[in-house]
C-alpha cells in the first residue's frame, strides 16, 4: 500500500489557508516586517522560528488581528482578513501566559467562549465534555486552575482556544514556562490533538528543538525576513545560508575558497597548515569564489589512528569532551587554532573513555557529508 505524504505546498492545485502578499509592518520608522510572502496550508502545523526581534510575533499578532499591515493583504481562505476585527476571525489565540481566569473552574474557563457566542446550552455542555476528553483533563474539571499543574493549564488553555473550532489557532510560545522534560512530552501531546482536530496550528517559537519536533514546515526569520521556508528535515540537511546552519543545532563552519575538481565536486582551500579539504555541491561555485562549508557533528568521525580511506582526514588534539549520556561531543583543535566538533553516539556501557584530554586524534568525513554554502 503506498502511503500518501502530507505535502500540500508540493501540490500546485492546492490553494493555501493562509496567505502574507507583500506585507511590510512599520512601527515609526523601524521596520518589522519587510515585504513578506508566504503561505500556509490546511492541516499544517507551522512555525515562525527565529531569534528575538526577528518579526516572528509581529506575523502572529498581524493574523490574530491586534497589528495591521502598513502595506500588503493577509488572505484567510481566500479573504482579505485585514479589515475584519479580531474577534470576527476564524482565529484563536494560546498566550504564553495562557490567561485563565482563576476564579473560574477548569469547565468554566473553557466554557467561557462559548458561552458569549449563540451556541445553545446542550451543545456548550457536549463541546466542553469533548475538549476535557481530549486534552485529558476530565478528572480536573471541577479544580481551579492554581490547583493544577503548570502543564495540564497549558491543555486547559489549549482546550479553551480549539472549543469554538477555530480555523486556525496561533499559539505564541506555548511550552516556555514548562520544564524541559515536561516540554518534550507537551510537544507530543500538541501534535496529537493538533492531528486529531485538522485545525492548522501556527506557532512562535525561538527554539529549534521544538520547530524540528512539531512543525510540518518551519520558516526561519531573521530582521523580519523569511530566510529559509522548509520541511525540518530540509532545513537541518540542506540550510540554504549560513545563518540557517548555524542557527538550526550544532555545526562547524569551515571558511575557505572553492575550486572544481570535477563534477559537482570541488577542493576547498582553507588553511595554510593542512590539507585541502573535498566536498560535493548541486550548486556551482566558480575557481577560487569564497566559501562556507556547514559540516555536522554527528556526520565526523573520530578515531585515534589515521583512517586508512577517507575523502577528509585532520589530525588535531582533543580540547574538551561534553558528555550527554546518549551522545559525547568532542570539541579538537586543529594546527592554526580551528576548533571542530565531532559527535559519537554511546551506543555501549563503557567503564573507561578510549578517548580523552589532550589525546591527538583524527578527524574524518565524506565528501558529502558538509553543505557548501556562499558566502
Amino acid at each position: 500500500m503506498q502511503t500518501v505524504t502530507f505535502a500540500p505546498w508540493n501540490d500546485p492545485n492546492e490553494k493555501p489557508l493562509i496567505r502574507f502578499q507583500n506585507v511590510t509592518k512599520k512601527f515609526g520608522d523601524f521596520t518589522a516586517i519587510g515585504d513578506l510572502s508566504l503561505d500556509i496550508y490546511e492541516k499544517e502545523f507551522f512555525a515562525l522560528l527565529g531569534p528575538s526581534g526577528c518579526g516572528k510575533t509581529t506575523m502572529m499578532r498581524m493574523l490574530a488581528g491586534f497589528e495591521n499591515p502598513t502595506q500588503g493583504r493577509i488572505e484567510l481562505s481566500g479573504q482579505d482578513i485585514v479589515p475584519v476585527p479580531p474577534n470576527k476571525r476564524a482565529v484563536n489565540m494560546m498566550f504564553q501566559s495562557y490567561a485563565l481566569f482563576p476564579h473560574l473552574s477548569i469547565w468554566d474557563n473553557i466554557a467561557f467562549g462559548l458561552r458569549r457566542s449563540d451556541m445553545p446550552k446542550n451543545d456548550i455542555v457536549d463541546r466542553v465534555e469533548e475538549m476535557l476528553k481530549l486534552t485529558r483533563l476530565e478528572k480536573f474539571a471541577r479544580r481551579k486552575p492554581h490547583q493544577i499543574s503548570g502543564g495540564q493549564r497549558q491543555r486547559v488553555a489549549l482546550a479553551r482556544s480549539l472549543a469554538k473550532a477555530p480555523k486556525l489557532l496561533l499559539l505564541d510560545e506555548p511550552l516556555g514556562a514548562l520544564d524541559k522534560k515536561l516540554r518534550q512530552d507537551t510537544q507530543f501531546e500538541l501534535m496529537d490533538i493538533q492531528e486529531k482536530t485538522g485545525t492548522t496550528f501556527v506557532i512562535v517559537t525561538h527554539d529549534q528543538e521544538e520547530a524540528m519536533t512539531v512543525a510540518s514546515r518551519i520558516a526561519v526569520m531573521d530582521e523580519g525576513r523569511l530566510i529559509q521556508v522548509a520541511t525540518p528535515d530540509r532545513i537541518y540537511e540542506t540550510p540554504n545560508c549560513v545563518y540557517v546552519a548555524d542557527f538550526i543545532g550544532d555545526v562547524n563552519i569551515i571558511e575557505g575558497r572553492a575550486t572544481s575538481v570535477g563534477p559537482e565536486r570541488y577542493r576547498i582551500d582553507w588553511s595554510d597548515s593542512l590539507p585541502p579539504l573535498t566536498a560535493t555541491s548541486a550548486t556551482p561555485f566558480s575557481d577560487g569564489q569564497g566559501c562556507h562549508l556547514a559540516i555536522r557533528p554527528e556526520k565526523v568521525s573520530i578515531s585515534t589512528e589515521r583512517p586508512a580511506e577517507a575523502d577528509n582526514a585532520v589530525e588535531g588534539k582533543v580540547l574538551d569532551i561534553a558528555y550527554l549520556g546518549n551522545l559525547s561531543t568532542y570539541h579538537v583543535e586543529l594546527p592554526g587554532g580551528t576548533i571542530v566538533k565531532a559527535q559519537t553516539a554511546n551506543t555501549r556501557r563503557i567503564s573507561r573513555r578510549n578517548i580523552s584530554w589532550e589525546d591527538s586524534v583524527w578527524l574524518s568525513w565524506t565528501a558529502t557529508a558538509g553543505v557548501l554554502l556562499a558566502e
